[in-house]
């Protein structure tokens, strides 16, 4: 793992290396062990493998268009023998262009070796389409911004009769392949030393039994984990200000829809950057 780039969250591994004093008692020291381990263990991808993996969409097309110029780019600049792009989920809501990322996607699939994952966000849509209740959770996490995307308009009525013609109405709105797209999402991708999932997963669990409700969800008891889950997760759902590096575990959600930062880790034998 290169240690070229370095966000602050990883400055304490990288401070400790140096020789100066960032924590103390049996905290320090167990972030010494953390960081020997992670330096020495040097996670990789399989030879001749480049990893592209993508954060938190959420609706931002301008950020995604981008990005495909510059992930395209270097792939023309450095070669490589396969290539995949793995996207971490919540493709959809809070951004203005729901709908044109879902687009992107489907006609990036045609051309290019990629892997989509599946997001909290991405249930919310699904159900809604067959269980019109769920509306009102699904607000709460920006889903007027995807109904607007596809033309549907809500109004502010909240009961089970406005909640079915709104279902009713984004059914007809949505293109089949988009719904097709979003029921065939995956939930984990593993490649060499690392596992991709949406939010993280279950401390304690094995990762081929981790749950759909963790995998999508988990915050916290994944987030303050400090020990070995078997492979270093590289993961979103939590939105950071900018890629959060730790040795158990990688953030590449930078909140694109607020901070107009749609992050993208490059992984390639035993090096990381991003790019």
């Amino acid at each position: 793992m290169s240690l070229l780039v370095q966000p602050k969250e990883f400055m304490h591994i990288y401070l400790y290396l140096t020789g100066k004093p960032l924590l103390g008692g049996r905290r320090r020291g167990r972030w010494k062990v953390l960081a020997l381990q992670i330096l020495r263990a040097r996670p990789s991808v399989p030879p001749g493998m480049r990893i592209y993996a993508i954060g938190d969409v959420h609706g931002r097309a301008d950020l995604l268009i981008d990005l495909f110029r510059r992930i395209d780019r270097d792939l023309q600049v450095h070669p490589v023998a396969r290539s995949t792009q793995v996207f971490l989920g919540d493709y959809i809501d809070r951004g203005p262009h729901s709908r044109q990322v879902v687009d992107l996607l489907i006609t990036r699939q045609q051309k290019h070796d990629v892997l989509f994952l599946k997001g909290n966000h991405e249930v919310y849509a699904s159900r809604f389409l067959s269980d019109p209740t769920v509306l009102s959770e699904w607000k709460l996490v920006g889903c007027i911004s995807t109904l607007l995307s596809y033309g549907v308009t809500p109004t502010a009525c909240d009961d089970p009769h406005s909640q079915h013609e709104l279902a009713k109405a984004l059914r007809e709105a949505m293109p089949d392949s988009h719904r097709r797209f979003i029921q065939g999402l995956a939930l984990s991708f593993t490649c060499g030393d690392f596992f991709f999932a949406h939010a993280g997963v279950r401390p304690g669990i094995p990762l081929q039994k981790q749950s759909e409700q963790d995998l999508l969800w988990i915050r916290d008891d994944f987030l303050f984990h400090e020990e070995d889950f078997g492979k270093i997760v590289v993961h979103g759902h939590t939105a950071a200000m900018e890629p959060e590096i730790r040795p158990n575990r990688i953030n590449i959600d930078t909140g694109a829809y607020a901070t107009g930062r749609l992050t993208c880790l490059v992984l390639e034998g035993d090096q990381m950057s991003f790019l």
